[in-house]
Formats: structure tokens, C-alpha cells, sequence
């Protein structure tokens, strides 16, 4: 069974007086489950499932799928919005370690051959790396052998 586990900083935004507060959140990716989706587990075992694909869109541009919005805030940071009858959970992500995470998904092997990663070209951060290894100044990634 190929699993890719991590961490991430993050923090949940709240209009109390409080203001937010840094958590630490638990990433896990079963290639063997049903989709690829990624399990996001906050302490207090609080835990929400987030497409794989809607991490990656929405770190380029606002994206939603059921429940789930996700959005870039700046080049740096990632929104979770999480709507359920109770109300609305909001996660700020710091971008760069969830977009590695992300790209660890995408190199298990599943039957002996790599995940495929989403085709094109996609955004990532600046500082973190491409699958193929390549950053354009813009923080655009290119495919390798382009």
C-alpha cells in the first residue's frame, strides 16, 4: 500500500477577539482508496477530505467542489473554506509544504509506474520546486521536456 503522509502549518481564521490561531495539521494520500483525495486531520479530530485536484486548482485560481472552496491568498498562502450545517470552518495554509505534499502524491508508484501529474502547465509558489525541477521567474512550472 503506497501512502504519503505529512504536516502542514496552518491557521483557522475567525472574526472572534481572539483573532486566528496556528494549528497543525495532519496531510495524508492513500493511493489505494477509492479517489485521490487528500485527508486533512486538525487536533480535536476534526477531520475533512479535499479532492487531490482542488488542492492543485485552487492554489492557481479559485476553485470549488460540493462543500470545499479553495482559493490562493497572495503567492505564499491557501484558503480552505469548509461549509457544514453548523457553519463555516476557514484554514489558512501556508502554500509551500502543501504544495510539496501534493507533488509527493503525484511520485508514488502505483503498479510499478509514477502517478501521473496534472497535464500542462500549473502554478506553484516561488521557492518550491516543479515535479520536473524547473521554476520560471513568474513561479510558472514547466513540464520537463518542453
Amino acid at each position: 500500500m503506497s501512502v504519503v503522509e505529512g504536516h502542514a502549518r496552518c491557521r483557522i481564521v475567525t472574526d472572534s477577539p481572539e483573532g486566528s490561531r496556528a494549528i497543525r495539521a495532519a496531510l495524508r494520500y492513500d493511493v489505494a482508496g477509492d479517489a485521490p483525495a487528500v485527508r486533512i486531520a486538525f487536533p480535536g479530530g476534526h477531520e475533512w477530505t479535499c479532492p487531490r485536484e482542488l488542492l492543485e486548482r485552487g492554489s492557481r485560481s479559485p476553485a470549488r467542489h460540493g462543500e470545499i472552496q479553495v482559493w490562493p491568498c497572495g503567492r505564499a498562502q491557501l484558503v480552505l473554506e469548509f461549509h457544514e450545517a453548523d457553519g463555516v470552518t476557514v484554514i489558512q495554509f501556508d502554500m509551500g509544504p502543501l504544495i510539496r505534499f501534493l507533488q509527493r502524491t503525484y511520485a508514488i508508484q502505483v503498479g510499478g509506474s509514477a502517478t501521473p501529474a496534472p497535464a500542462g502547465t500549473s502554478h506553484t509558489p516561488a521557492g518550491t520546486v516543479s515535479p520536473s525541477g524547473t521554476v520560471s521567474p513568474s513561479g510558472t512550472v514547466s513540464p520537463s521536456g518542453v
